[in-house]
């Protein structure tokens, strides 16, 4: 059972932050300068900033935060989000700091991390799949309806990755010419549609200038002590990741994708690193039709019908990275920061470097799950067409 001091923060949370955090978001979109939130709304800020601290440092005081795993993450999550919202209203800035001025705050989220085994800030999770709602109301910064939006439309997207990330693992202790293997293709398929479904309500019901900003100033990096943490980030779990490890577009011995996984272990549930360190050992389903392939086995049934189903996983997989870098990214993050000459603003991005290094990594990423025709990356655009072209020798798409 939660303490009443964490009670307390959990009801501010929900409640007096959210009414301040909106308020401060109303003063800054009625400026002509969206982006600039120095001297604007001092006092509520100040008085964000001190009603945090007296509920932490109860809690700091209680030194009762052993109470299980869920509600050692639930605390975590709001001491990040208090955290969060100083570093949006420029409370707390890393450039000018060399460490956190919330000493009680990082205190108490560096405790917290450590004994659950995850960063010291609020991860994706505390707003997704780790949210909690109480009388149909879950967590957020603002009562914004796009934040709201935003949010409950990666929910859906990173379920419906969960599922079919599930379905993938399955096929691994059966094997790619077990007759139920394909079922699960199909699962994983439909699954990647969901998320493409998602992303298309997402990208037609957003409001951009809203988006990018009073929503995405959240989920900026900034110090916890001494360190400074990027931002929470919609991909943080293992579920996308062991799609593009299973069906083979990227490879855990490809610099550039472990660091990637690297990067970003710390910001997923416990369980999900467990998950994603088995699967970056296993062998690739892509790999295993090659291997059939290789072995003559191209003209058995089973090898047509299950390798026509991952390959429309593949492509359904494709789709949603392609969707992601050519709309989303681009509408609500490229656009508005071009329209408001904003591109080389070294503080824009969640992740931390500027905005066109940060592009270009995300068009490599796309093109990888894309398996784009690259020489300058380890896309397996080849091998899928050698797979495409063992189907079309059967008459089969």
């Amino acid at each position: 059972m939660s303490t009443p001091n964490t009670r307390r923060f959990d009801d501010w949370i929900r409640g007096p932050f959210v009414t301040l955090n909106t308020e401060l978001e109303g003063l800054y979109f009625a400026q002509e300068k969206r982006e600039s939130v120095e001297g604007v709304g001092d006092e509520l800020k100040a008085e964000l900033e001190a009603q945090g601290r007296e509920f932490i440092a109860a809690l700091l005081r209680e030194g009762n935060t052993d109470e299980g795993f869920d509600a050692g993450f639930d605390l975590l999550g709001n001491v990040g989000l208090y955290m969060a919202a100083c570093r949006r209203h420029e409370i707390t800035e890393p450039s000018r700091e060399s460490r956190s001025p919330l000493v009680e705050a990082s205190a108490l989220a560096m405790q917290l991390g450590a004994s659950l085994g995850v960063v010291p800030r609020f991860a994706s999770a505390h707003l997704e799949t780790h949210n909690s709602a109480i009388n149909g109301t879950y967590k957020t910064f603002t009562s914004l309806p796009d934040e709201a939006l935003f949010i409950t439309y990666n929910t859906r997207g990173a379920l419906a990755y969960i599922r079919a990330s599930e379905a993938l693992l399955r096929i691994l202790p059966m094997g790619v010419s077990h007759p139920v293997a394909a079922d699960l293709l199909n699962v994983a398929r439909i699954a990647l549609e969901d998320v493409v479904a998602s992303n298309a309500r997402l990208f037609e019901e957003l409001d951009t200038d809203r988006f990018f900003y009073c929503v995405r100033p959240y989920y900026k990096p900034h110090r916890v002590g001494l360190h400074e943490y990027r931002g929470a980030n919609a991909g943080d779990f293992a579920g996308i990741n062991v799609i593009d490890l299973l069906l083979g577009l990227c490879r855990a011995d490809d610099p550039y994708y472990s660091q990637l996984l690297v990067d970003k272990f710390l910001f997923m549930m416990p369980d999900d690193q467990l998950q994603l360190r088995d699967c970056m050992r296993r062998q690739s389903l892509l790999d295993a039709f090659l291997e059939a392939l290789a072995a003559g086995q191209g003209d058995e049934p089973w090898f047509v019908d299950n390798l026509s189903l991952f390959l429309r996983a593949v492509d359904a997989h494709g789709e949603t990275a392609r969707q992601h870098h050519e709309q989303l990214v681009a509408k609500f993050i490229e656009s508005p920061a071009k329209k408001g000459d904003l591109i080389e603003d070294k503080r824009l991005t969640a992740s931390g470097p500027p905005l066109p290094v940060l592009l270009r990594s995300l068009r490599k990423l796309a093109d990888l799950r894309c398996a784009v025709d690259r020489d300058d990356i380890p896309s397996r655009y080849h091998d899928l067409q050698s797979l495409r072209a063992a189907l079309n020798d059967k008459g089969s798409a």
